[in-house]
């Protein structure tokens, strides 16, 4: 399950305006590489709408079968808002529908193959 967590107004390459939906995994457990203790995660990602502002924040805290997944992409430059930091990314996190995998979702043609 994923929780619609917040949303944001974003514009397509025409300029039109549209709002995505944020959405959040459940809390997961990682390891530090560097300190070798535990901390609590979860995955985000956002998804484009058709809804307006008021849909979208009575949608607030919504549940949606799925799974947040990375997804491999070509190289793209990210910057990090806490720091200003730039840094190269080469996937994305997507949201898939429950019962969908990655490899299904390719070889079905639903999403492009990832790139090498």
């Amino acid at each position: 399950m994923v929780t619609i967590v917040d949303y944001s107004l974003r514009a397509n390459r025409e300029g039109k305006e549209f709002f995505a939906l944020i959405l959040q995994g459940g809390i997961e457990m990682v390891k530090s590489k560097g300190s070798e203790r535990y901390y609590a995660t979860s995955k985000k990602c956002m998804i484009p709408s058709t809804f307006d502002e008021q849909t979208c924040k009575s949608s607030l805290g919504e549940k949606l079968p799925g799974t947040i997944q990375k997804r491999s992409c070509e190289p793209y430059e990210y910057t990090i808002q806490e720091t200003g930091e730039v840094i190269e990314m080469n996937y994305r996190w997507e949201y898939l529908a429950e019962g969908e995998s990655l490899e299904e979702c390719v070889f079905e043609g639903i999403i492009e193959p990832a790139f090498s």
